[in-house]
C-alpha cells in the first residue's frame, strides 16, 4: 500500500526533529555529514521514532544540498549524502513497513539574495536525484518560508517524478504567509501545481498552528499535513530549548486531526516522546472528510492617507529637482543644523536629505531631526536607512514610526561596515540586503508587514535606492541598477561624481531607462578632503586633474573652498544638462557652499528658460 493510499483512511504520525537531539548530544558540525561520518547515530534516532509510533520517517538530508553545505566546503558531497541517508532511513524503517520520505528543506528566509533561482533550481534538481534513487515513499519539501521558492521546487519535482510530494510552508504569523498569501491560497495553489500533501511546519508550536488551520478548507485533490514545534523557543545559558509536555503535544495532535490534518509529525523541540504521545491520542481516530470553515470576515486595508506634496521621483521625471545631503550632527547640539537647513530649503531645494549613520559614525537619529524639519519647520526632508543598524524588527519598527510621522521620502542602503566607524567592534546586521529592504519597503506599501500580517492601513513611501557610477566597469553596475528596479526603486541617487567623463558615461548607460537618477555632486574643501576622499572612502574616485587643482590651493582655505566650488560648477554644467536630477552633497555642514551650488543650478535653469546657450563656467 503507497502513502497516498494509506492516507486515504488514516492519520498518520510522521517523526519528530533529528536536528533537535542531535543538538542534545552536543554535536555541533554539519548534521547532514553524519550519514557517512556516523551513520549508526542516525539509523539510532530514526529506530527510536519508529519504537515511538511513527508511521513516517524522513531523512537527514535536510540542509544537504550544494547551497548549504557551501558553509562547511563540502558543497561537492551533496550526492553522497543524501544517498547514503535514504539507505539509512529505509534499512531503519525495512522491519516494521514504515513510510520513509526524502527531505529537502528550504533555502530562503527574507533574504532572497541567499541564492538566485537558477542556483536554488540546480540545488534542488541534484538533491531530489539523489534521493529518487534510492526509491523513496515521496519527496518532503519543508520550512519553506519563501512561496515562490517553494512553488518552484514542487514544479521541478514533478516535471522529474510522480513520486508523492508532501509541501509545506513555514509562517511567521498564524495563517498567512510573509508574502502576505492566506495558508489556505497557499495550500490550495500547491495542490494544483501538483503536490500530493500540503501543510505546515516549524516556526510556530501547536497552538498557533492549529489557530492556522482554522481558516484552512480541506482540499479536493491533496491531503494536509503539519509538523508544528515543540513550542516556541526560549534560551537558557546560551542553549536553544524548547518547553513542552509530551502529552500537551499529543492533545494538540487531536485537535489537528480535527481540522482535517492526515499527516501529524514535530519539528524543533520535539522528540519521540512527543510522537509516542501523539501516537496514543490518534489511535482509533478516522481522518476528518468534512469540515466547515467560518467565514470570518476580512481585514479592510486602509489606503494609504494621500501625500499633498508631488512625489520627489514623479517631479524628477519632468522638471528640474534638486535634493541636499545635510548629515545631522555628531554632537547634541543642532542649531547650525537646523539652520543649515531652513536656508537650503529657502534657496528652493526640494528635499534635504540625511544620511544614517554615514561611514558607521554615530550621529542624531535622522528620524528625529526629519521630524523636527517636518513639523516645526515645514522641511521636507528624505531620510536613508541602512540595513547595517536594525534587525528586521527593527527595520519594520523603524519604517513604521516614519510612516506615523509623515516621513514618506526614504533611501534604502546597505550601509557602511563598522569597522569603518567609531565602533570597529560594533556588529553589522543585515538582515538583509539594499534589494530586500527595498521589496520589503514596497510590501508596507500594500498594508503588509515583513511577517505577512496585514498593517490594515498601506504604507506610501516613495523610495530611492544608491547607484554607484565610480566604478571599473559600468555596465555591471547598471545591471545592479536594473536589479533594484525590479525589487522596486522609484529612483537613484548616485555617490558623488568628479568628471564630467563620467557623468556622460553614466547618461549613456542609463538612457534607455525611464526611473530619474539623481547626479551626486560633492564640491571639496581642502586637499586633505580631497585625498581622503579618493583614497580612503569606497566608492569614490578623483581625477589626476582634479586632485592637483586642489594641491594648488595648499594650506589657503579659503581658495581651496572656492576651487572646490568652481570644480561643482563645472561638474553641475554638464549634469544639468543631462539629468532633471541633481543631488548635493553638503561637506562638513558646510550650507554655505551647497546654498551658492543651488543658486547657481537656479541660474543655469533661468538662461536655459530664455534660451541662452550657458558658457562652460571653467572658462
Amino acid at each position: 500500500m503507497t502513502l497516498l493510499d494509506k492516507l486515504k483512511t488514516d492519520v498518520l504520525t510522521a517523526d519528530g526533529a533529528m536536528g533537535t537531539l542531535l543538538y542534545s548530544y552536543g554535536i555541533d558540525f554539519c548534521y547532514e555529514e553524519l550519514n557517512t561520518e556516523n551513520p549508526e547515530i542516525i539509523e539510532k534516532i530514526h529506530k527510536d521514532y519508529i519504537a515511538a509510533g511513527a508511521d513516517v520517517i524522513q531523512t537527514n538530508t535536510y540542509g544537504a544540498n550544494a547551497i548549504k553545505l557551501a558553509r562547511y566546503g563540502i558543497e561537492n558531497r551533496a550526492r553522497e549524502l543524501n544517498t547514503a541517508a535514504i539507505k539509512i532511513a529505509k534499512k531503519a524503517a525495512a522491519p516494521g513497513g514504515q513510510f520513509v520520505l526524502g527531505t529537502i528543506g528550504g533555502i530562503r528566509g527574507i533574504r532572497k539574495s541567499t541564492a538566485t533561482n537558477a542556483e536554488i533550481i540546480a540545488s534542488v534538481g541534484e538533491q531530489a536525484e539523489s534521493l529518487l534513487s534510492g526509491d523513496p515513499d515521496g519527496i518532503l519539501f519543508e520550512t519553506y518560508y519563501d512561496f515562490e521558492e517553494l512553488s518552484e521546487s514542487v514544479k521541478i519535482l514533478r516535471e522529474m517524478s510522480d513520486v508523492p510530494i508532501i509541501a509545506q510552508v513555514s509562517m511567521h504569523e498564524p495563517g498567512v504567509l510573509q508574502n502576505g498569501l492566506s495558508l489556505n491560497e497557499a495550500l490550495h495553489r500547491l495542490q494544483g501545481i501538483g503536490a500530493n500533501v500540503v501543510g505546515v511546519n516549524c516556526r510556530l508550536g501547536p497552538f498557533h498552528t492549529i489557530q492556522a488551520f482554522e481558516d484552512v478548507k480541506l482540499p479536493e485533490k491533496a491531503f494536509l499535513s503539519a509538523y508544528p514545534n515543540a513550542s516556541l523557543l526560549d534560551v537558557e545559558d546560551g542553549r536553544i530549548v524548547y518547553e513542552s509536555e509530551a502529552d500537551y503535544f499529543g492533545r494538540a495532535a487531536v485537535l489537528l486531526r480535527n481540522e482535517g490534518v492526515r499527516l501529524i509529525g514535530g519539528c524543533c523541540g520535539t522528540t519521540p516522546k512527543h510522537i509516542e504521545a501523539a501516537k496514543k491520542r490518534l489511535a482509533g481516530l478516522p481522518p476528518l472528510t468534512e469540515k466547515r470553515v467560518k467565514t470570518k470576515k476580512p481585514i479592510v486595508i486602509q489606503e494609504a492617507k494621500p501625500v499633498t506634496d508631488v512625489s520627489i521621483c514623479e517631479k524628477a521625471k519632468t522638471k528640474r529637482t534638486v535634493i541636499v545631503e545635510l548629515d545631522t550632527p555628531k554632537t547634541l547640539l543642532t542649531e547650525k543644523f537646523i539652520e543649515g537647513a531652513n536656508k537650503l530649503y529657502d534657496a528652493g531645494v526640494d528635499a534635504v536629505t540625511m544620511a544614517d549613520n554615514s561611514l558607521a559614525s554615530p550621529r542624531i537619529s535622522n528620524m528625529a531631526m526629519g521630524a523636527t524639519l517636518k513639523l516645526q519647520h515645514d522641511v521636507r526632508s528624505l531620510v536613508h536607512i541602512t540595513c547595517r543598524d536594525r534587525n528586521l524588527i527593527g527595520l519594520q519598527s523603524h519604517l513604521m514610526g516614519l510612516d506615523a510621522l509623515g516621513l514618506h521620502d526614504v533611501l534604502a542602503i546597505t550601509g557602511d561596515p563598522t569597522k569603518v566607524g567609531d565602533f570597529p567592534g560594533a556588529t553589522d546586521v543585515y538582515d538583509v540586503s539594499s534589494l530586500e529592504l527595498l521589496q520589503l519597503i514596497k510590501q508596507l506599501n500594500e498594508g503588509i508587514s515583513f511577517s505577512g500580517k496585514p498593517l490594515k492601513k498601506k504604507a506610501s513611501f516613495s523610495v530611492a535606492a544608491a547607484f554607484n557610477p565610480n566604478v571599473r566597469v559600468l555596465d555591471r553596475a547598471v545591471k545592479r541598477l536594473e536589479k533594484k528596479i525590479e525589487c522596486g526603486a522609484d529612483y537613484f541617487i548616485t555617490q558623488p561624481v568628479f568628471t564630467k567623463e563620467k557623468i556622460i558615461d553614466v547618461y549613456e548607460a542609463t538612457k534607455h531607462l525611464s526611473t530619474p537618477i539623481f547626479i551626486g555632486i560633492m564640491p571639496l574643501t581642502s586637499i586633505r578632503n580631497a585625498e581622503f576622499l579618493h583614497h580612503e572612502v569606497p566608492g569614490i574616485k578623483l581625477s589626476d586633474e582634479t586632485l592637483e587643482r586642489m594641491r594648488l590651493c595648499g594650506d589657503d582655505q579659503e581658495r581651496a573652498a572656492k576651487e572646490g566650488i568652481q570644480i561643482a560648477k563645472e561638474l553641475l554644467d554638464t549634469a544639468a544638462q543631462l539629468f532633471n536630477g541633481l543631488y548635493i552633497i553638503t561637506p562638513f555642514l558646510r550650507h554655505d557652499m551647497s546654498t551658492e551650488l543651488i543658486h547657481y543650478i537656479n541660474e543655469l535653469d533661468a538662461l536655459k528658460e530664455r534660451g541662452i546657450v550657458h558658457a562652460d563656467s571653467s572658462d
